[in-house]
């Protein structure tokens, strides 16, 4: 495969986890809640995710001990179910943009964890992109200029909770890399998200509505386009190209987002958001420029 090969499927799966919030948004209206969503898609991308590696790669679905668990129930509650309720509640509280925007600092926070966990140098370029970071997040929830605009607090932090949920999967990980492919983190981390959620989604108020064709074609979608597809063509791209220049390239996801958001949902995105989003992007990729050996672009968040 040659590289522009490789760069159309990572922008594939990055422009796909940027279509979430459509699915999103559109399973609140038949009154789910943002936890009932997350379990939903858990489940649908677990499923998923069995069956393409059933075929694909069984050996895969192994689990070499089942003190590796750990690393699963990291990325898998501490992460995944963590990450997608803040998100999913700030989407409800907020926009689709603004949730998005916040996400988005998820990469500063591991440059923060990073540091102290695993040592990693705070180099002067790390430090203009976190201010980068924090710049531009004040601009998107409107602390900046002068409270032009009013997100509420809630939102504010549950966006920035989600950006802690992110973080945390690349975190857990590093751990889980050292024995596993991150095909294999990503199905076993949901796995162990369904099995936590599904004894706790309330089946006997819902379940006319699961049998709905509309609504399946929203679960399943959820777990299929920005989730299990999106990772797999990323994952085949990843394999051709550097992990630094491929987390580049998934800040398309952020764009493709805010657009669903202001073209499909009509919400609000003013000028000075923009501004702060294009810092928040602008941060994640100034902080991946020079680093060829970022464990992040090998363990990219499923979104």
């Amino acid at each position: 495969m040659n590289l522009n090969k490789a760069v159309f499927f990572i922008m594939l799966g990055a422009a796909l986890w940027g279509t979430i919030g459509w699915f999103v948004k559109n399973l609140y209206t038949y009154g789910f809640t943002p936890m009932e969503v997350v379990t939903l898609r858990a489940a649908s991308t677990a499923l998923l995710l069995m069956i393409y590696l059933v075929f694909k790669s069984p050996k895969t679905l192994y689990l070499q001990s089942l003190k590796d668990l750990k690393y699963f129930i990291g990325t898998g509650i501490f992460s995944i179910i963590f990450f997608n309720y803040c998100m999913f509640t700030a989407i409800e509280l907020s926009t689709i943009p603004v949730a998005t925007a916040l996400l988005y600092t998820g990469p500063a926070f591991v440059t923060i964890f990073s540091y102290f966990l695993f040592k990693e140098s705070f180099t002067k370029q790390k430090l203009i992109a976190l201010m980068g970071t924090l710049l531009g997040t004040c601009l998107v929830v409107g602390l900046l200029p002068l409270n032009l605009i009013s997100v509420p607090m809630a939102s504010i932090l549950f966006g920035i909770g989600s950006g802690v949920g992110y973080a945390l999967y690349s975190i857990f990980s590093k751990y889980a890399l050292k024995k596993y492919s991150s095909l294999s983190i990503t199905t076993f981390t949901f796995i162990i998200a369904s099995v936590t959620l599904i004894p706790f989604f309330p089946f006997q108020e819902k379940i006319q509505l699961l049998i709905e064709p509309e609504v399946l074609f929203y679960v399943f979608g959820l777990g299929l386009f920005p989730t299990a597809i999106a990772y797999i063509v990323y994952t085949y791209g990843l394999n051709k190209t550097e992990a630094s220049k491929a987390s580049i390239l998934t800040t398309i996801e952020p764009v493709v987002a805010t657009l669903i958001g202001i073209f499909i949902f009509q919400e609000a995105f003013t000028f000075v958001q923009m501004i702060g989003m294009s810092l928040i992007i602008g941060a994640v990729i100034f902080m991946q420029t020079k680093q060829k050996k970022d464990f992040q672009g090998k363990s990219k968040v499923i979104i």
